[in-house]
C-alpha cells in the first residue's frame, strides 16, 4: 500500500499539544461538503473549541452534486439543495458559519487569516490555532473568443444552477449547447432534456465519460443519441457568438446560452500565495492526515492531491465520498487521533436516462499510461434471472494482471443494477482480491436481484478461463479488421436470429447443429465464432476443442456487445457497415 509517507509528521509529537490545549480556535476556509464535514466532525470531538466557517459564497453546505436535477424538477426548488443554514449550523453544531465572507489572505507565521465581508466590503484579521482549507475547485473556462458576449453557464453552485433555471424559464428556451461530456456535462444535458430543451453536446475528446473505455462509452453515445441529443464528438469549441458556438472544425451551433462543463481546477490561490507545497497535478499536497507542507494547516476536498491505490501515482478527485474521508481524518488529526487517509480507486457512478454507468479503479488507458501489465473480459450476463419482470443484461468489462489475476478495474452499463456489481469490485481491489476470490464471492441472490452465478462471478470465472488457456477470444473493437480481411467467422446462433440481423460475411451454423457440420470449418486459418452474447459460442468452442480444433477465437460480447459498440458510429459517418441491422434485445 503506497502513502503520503514524505509528508508524514511524527505524528503524536504534533498532537499531544492539541490533547493538552483548551479551547482551541479553529478556522474552516469554505462551507461546503469537505469544509462542513470538518467543522462538524470537529464540534463531536471538541465541545469547546472555538469554530469559524468562512464561506465565500451565498449558501454553505449544499448538495453540489444535485444540481443538474433542478432542471427537470426533481429536485423541486432551488431551496431544497440547502442541506443546512448557517442558523441550523450555529443551533445545532454551535457553529459560526459566515457566507459572503471570503478568505484573501493568509499569514503563517502570524497564524491568522485576512477576511473580506463581501456584503460590507469590510476587511479584518482572525487568528487561529489550526486552519482547514476546504476551497473547491473552480469551472475550467478557456480563453475562448467570444466569452464576454455570449450567454455562458457553469454549474458550481446553487447561485449558478438558480441562473441558468431561471434563463430557461423566463426566455421559454428551446435550445442549449453543453461543452463537454463528463459527469456534470452529461447530467446537464440529462436535465435539459426531460425539461424539454434540445440539446447539441460537444466533446473535444472521441468520447464521453473518460473513465470509460472508448469500447464501453459507445453505449452512451447510443443512449444520448436516443434521447435526442446531438452529439459531437472530436470537435472543440473555437469561439463562442451571441447565438451559439464555433467549433474548431469550422462548424457551427445555434444555441441562445451555453453550460461550460469542461471539468473544474483546483482553487489552490490562497495556498499558493501563503508558499504551502503543491503537487504534480497542481492540487495541494497533503500527507495521510491531510496536513499540509505547513503543520498548523490542513486541507480536504477537490482542491488537494489524493494518490491512485493501484499505481500509487498522484491524481485528483472531485467526489464527495473522498472529501468526506479527508474532511474527518483532518478534524481527527487535529483533535489527536489516528485517522490516516488512504489512497484512493476513483470509484464513480452516473445516471443517465435510464440507464447507469459505473467503474472502479484502472481502465485501459490508465493501466497503459501508468505501465501495468493487464488483459480483459467484457462479459453481458443478466441482472437478475432472466424471466423475471425487467430483467436486462449487465455490459461489464473486468480489467485484471494476466500473471497474478489480480483484479485492476471495471466498468459496468445497464439498465438494471451496474453500480451494485462496481462496488463488489471496488472493495475486492480494496482488499488486493484476485480472480479467484472474485469467482468465490458468495453474494445475496434471489430471482428479483440477481443470479446464482452473479454478474462479478460471471466475468470472473470467464477471465480465469482466459487466463488459464482453456480459450481465446479477441474484442468487438477488433470485429470491423475482421470482417475487412473477410476472416472465417461462424454465428452459432439460430437461424432466425441470423436472418434478423449478423456480421457480413458471417456464416450461420447454428450450435444445434454444429457436431453434424464441422467439415464445415476450416482448420488452416483462425475461425472467430460468436452468437448473441458469447456464451453459446463458448460452448461451442468448448466442443470443438474437445474434437481437435485449435484454431478457435470467442468474439467477447458477440453481436449484443458489437451492436452497441457499432451503432453510434453507423449514425454519424458514412462508413460502411458491417451489421446487416442490430439486435439490441
Amino acid at each position: 500500500m503506497l502513502y503520503w509517507s514524505h509528508l508524514m509528521i511524527p505524528y503524536f509529537s504534533t498532537h499531544l499539544k492539541g490533547v493538552i490545549a483548551m479551547s482551541r480556535k479553529v478556522i474552516v476556509v469554505g462551507g461546503v461538503a469537505g469544509g462542513a464535514s470538518a467543522a462538524a466532525r470537529l464540534r463531536r470531538l471538541e465541545e469547546d473549541a472555538q469554530i469559524t466557517v468562512y464561506e465565500r459564497g451565498p449558501d454553505a453546505s449544499f448538495s453540489n452534486c444535485s444540481l443538474p436535477f433542478l432542471l427537470s424538477g426533481v429536485v423541486p426548488g432551488a431551496g431544497d439543495l440547502i442541506m443546512i443554514t448557517p442558523e441550523k449550523f450555529k443551533n445545532q453544531y454551535n457553529l459560526d458559519v459566515c457566507t459572503r465572507h471570503e478568505v484573501v489572505e493568509i499569514d503563517r507565521a502570524g497564524k491568522r487569516v485576512r477576511v473580506k465581508d463581501l456584503s460590507s466590503g469590510r476587511d479584518f484579521w482572525d487568528g487561529y490555532d489550526q486552519l482547514i482549507l476546504a476551497p473547491g475547485a473552480n469551472p475550467l473556462l478557456p480563453p475562448i473568443q467570444g466569452l464576454d458576449t455570449a450567454r455562458v453557464f457553469t454549474v458550481k453552485d446553487v447561485k449558478d444552477i438558480r441562473e441558468l433555471d431561471a434563463f430557461l424559464r423566463q426566455g421559454k428556451i428551446k435550445e442549449l449547447a453543453v461543452v463537454g461530456g463528463g459527469f456534470i456535462g452529461l447530467e446537464v444535458a440529462e436535465n435539459l432534456c426531460l425539461a424539454g430543451v434540445r440539446v447539441t453536446l460537444v466533446e473535444a475528446q472521441d468520447q464521453v465519460m473518460a473513465p470509460l473505455d472508448y469500447d464501453m462509452a459507445q453505449t452512451l453515445h447510443k443512449v444520448l443519441y436516443d434521447h435526442g441529443v446531438e452529439l459531437i464528438l472530436g470537435d472543440g469549441v473555437k469561439r463562442l457568438m451571441p447565438d451559439g458556438l464555433e467549433l474548431t472544425s469550422g462548424r457551427k451551433v445555434s444555441a441562445p446560452g451555453v453550460v461550460m462543463a469542461l471539468g473544474v481546477r483546483p482553487e489552490v490561490t490562497l495556498a499558493k500565495q501563503c508558499g504551502l507545497e503543491l503537487g504534480e497535478t497542481g492540487g495541494i499536497l497533503v500527507d495521510q492526515c491531510c496536513r499540509t507542507s505547513d503543520p498548523s494547516i490542513f486541507a480536504v476536498g477537490d482542491a488537494i492531491e489524493v494518490r491512485s491505490m493501484l499505481t500509487g501515482r498522484p491524481m485528483r478527485l472531485t467526489q464527495a465520498g473522498p472529501a468526506q474521508k479527508e474532511a474527518r481524518a483532518a478534524a481527527d488529526s487535529i483533535c489527536g487521533r489516528p485517522d490516516l487517509v488512504r489512497p484512493f480507486l476513483g470509484s464513480s457512478v452516473i445516471k443517465l436516462f435510464d440507464w447507469t454507468a459505473a467503474c472502479t479503479g484502472l481502465n485501459e488507458k490508465t493501466a497503459r499510461a501508468a505501465g501495468v501489465a493487464y488483459d480483459f473480459v467484457y462479459v453481458l450476463p443478466g441482472d437478475r434471472v432472466g424471466l423475471m419482470p425487467g430483467a436486462q443484461p449487465v455490459q461489464f468489462k473486468l480489467l485484471y494482471q494476466p500473471d497474478t489475476g489480480k483484479v485492476l478495474g471495471a466498468q459496468a452499463i445497464s439498465r438494471g443494477a451496474a453500480d451494485k456489481r462496481i462496488d463488489v469490485v471496488a472493495t475486492l481491489i480494496a482488499m488486493g482480491g484476485t480472480l479467484e476470490d472474485l469467482k468465490n464471492l458468495e453474494l445475496c441472490y434471489a430471482p428479483m436481484y440477481g443470479t446464482a452465478k452473479d454478474v462479478v462471478n460471471y466475468a470472473a470465472l470467464v477471465a480465469l478461463n482466459v487466463k488459464q488457456g482453456v480459450f481465446r477470444q479477441v474484442p468487438v473493437t477488433a470485429v470491423r479488421g475482421l470482417v475487412a480481411q473477410k476472416a472465417c467467422i461462424v454465428d452459432v446462433r439460430e437461424a432466425a436470429e441470423y436472418e434478423a440481423g449478423h456480421i457480413v460475411g458471417a456464416v450461420n451454423i447454428p450450435l444445434s447443429q454444429l457436431r453434424a457440420r464441422t467439415a464445415e470449418l476450416p482448420r488452416d486459418r483462425p475461425v472467430y465464432l460468436h452468437c448473441r452474447t458469447s456464451q453459446r459460442s463458448y460452448n461451442a468452442i468448448m466442443a470443438l476443442q474437445g474434437m481437435g480444433w485449435d484454431n478457435l477465437y470467442n468474439i467477447s460480447g458477440s453481436f449484443l456487445g458489437l451492436s452497441y459498440y457499432e451503432f453510434f458510429n453507423d449514425q454519424v459517418t458514412d462508413r460502411e457497415r458491417i451489421l446487416t441491422a442490430y439486435n439490441f434485445n
